[in-house]
């Protein structure tokens, strides 16, 4: 083969590598638009979704009644509902995204691989000729003019050579950024279904209290009310049986055993954040409430069905719901996490609970949902942080003197009001 004959094939080569890309085009086109129809839907759930919350605000702020409550749920129901139509929507995005992704990966590993076989043909043929002394050749053709124009032919050759190498190598960066873009859509497709699965949940959650609910007042507003004033005065029982601890139970506290203050050792355990009382002395336990004592955590406002998430990694030192002693109002369904520095924290008033006893969780790890279980006259999460030296989980009646309802729920109980820390200390700064 002579030189002339290599830069035919290679300019061959050229033009079968552009072959595909017509054939790709119209598919890309159909999945840009198919893209696009899922980005306009996803707008228009935002605008619902925001419309949903706007709903529940103004319903939150009404007088607490039957109605009010189930109109509350109902609307979270629409929320999330919505919330989870939009998440499928972005998945399928994504899910489209990555297809486009997976095209243009196709396409240029094909030119790479045309390209690279032409160029190896080209690259034999031109080290044939180039192994042949001039010598040689020109005894071996009779035309003279030829030889010198096979010459020109392969300098020419040896440029478009080196522009193919550059070239291969240009395709080949293309080739490992499509595929890093293709790896960071696959992550995030993971991440929105677990998104997907935790509204889910939520949507269940929510569901399953609005059941609940309907069961317990049999859609009787003075029922509704009865409960609420149950609650408030086993409450009251409650909060002074943990201040009258048993004196074989009390346990002064090491200092040494207190983890520094330091703010974002802890991560908030709510994706959004609205604080609606805190810790110690605030206007509410002055004007009656907590016994007088203070307010052993902080509360969040929390829509039942909200995610709640460890605050740091740690061990699940138990689980339990005081709801399951009869008139027992007070931590409802309830987890606790062991963490390695010292401290533990509190999660009360779940409506549903998605992790057991002794099981490794990380942080931001969802533990269940809100809701308001136990002694919440409105849907809330408490929060609080222990000294984890300072704290047994045991039934309250075997740490108090009281015989209150409560005596045989088993709950977190600290030997001491100095086990309990104020969270603030250790979550991030506001």
């Amino acid at each position: 083969m002579s030189r002339c004959a290599a830069w035919t094939g290679v300019a061959l080569t050229l033009l079968l590598s552009c072959a595909p890309f017509f054939a790709v085009a119209q598919t890309a086109d159909e999945l840009q638009q198919q893209i696009d129809q899922h980005n306009a839907q996803i707008a228009q759930l935002d605008k619902e979704i925001a419309q949903y919350q706007t709903q529940l605000n103004a319903t939150s702020a009404k007088k607490q009644t039957l109605q009010s409550q189930l109109d509350q749920l109902n609307l979270s129901i629409k929320k999330t509902t919505a919330s989870i139509t939009k998440t499928k929507s972005q998945i399928s995005t994504t899910e489209l995204q990555i297809k486009q992704l997976a095209t243009g990966i196709a396409k240029t590993q094909g030119t790479i691989t045309q390209e690279r076989l032409g160029l190896e043909q080209s690259m034999r043929a031109f080290a044939e000729e180039e192994s042949r002394p001039l010598v040689i050749q020109l005894l071996a053709d009779e035309n003279i003019a030829s030889v010198w124009n096979d010459l020109q032919a392969a300098s020419s050759l040896q440029t478009a050579i080196a522009t193919h190498i550059t070239d291969l190598a240009s395709a080949k960066q293309v080739l490992t950024n499509t595929k890093t873009a293709t790896e960071q859509k696959r992550a995030q497709l993971v991440k929105q279904q677990n998104t997907l699965l935790t509204q889910q949940g939520s949507l269940t959650a929510t569901k399953q209290a609005q059941s609940d609910l309907l069961k317990q007042t049999r859609s009787q507003e003075s029922a509704y009310q009865a409960i609420i004033a149950q609650k408030k005065a086993q409450q009251a029982s409650f909060e002074a049986a943990l201040e009258n601890l048993n004196e074989q139970f009390k346990k002064a506290i090491n200092p040494s055993q207190i983890t520094t203050p330091g703010k974002g050792i802890l991560q908030w355990p709510l994706d959004s954040v609205r604080i609606t009382q805190y810790f110690g002395n605030t206007p509410f336990a002055a004007a009656g409430a907590y016994n007088g004592k203070g307010h052993n955590g902080i509360d969040f406002a929390a829509p039942i069905g909200t995610p709640v998430r460890a605050a740091l990694g740690g061990t699940v030192m138990g689980t339990g719901n005081t709801d399951a002693v009869r008139g027992c109002y007070s931590f409802g369904k309830w987890v606790m996490i062991k963490h390695n520095n010292g401290l533990s924290t509190m999660y009360a008033h779940f409506s549903q609970i998605s992790v057991s006893e002794g099981q490794a969780v990380s942080t931001g790890q969802l533990l269940g949902y809100s809701g308001e279980t136990g002694y919440a006259t409105g849907p809330h999460l408490h929060f609080g942080v222990y000294v984890t030296s300072a704290t047994q989980i045991i039934k309250l009646g075997q740490a108090t003197k009281s015989t209150t309802p409560c005596a045989n729920a088993v709950m977190p109980v600290p030997t001491s009001l100095s086990g309990y820390l104020n969270p603030f200390s250790y979550l991030p700064a506001s």
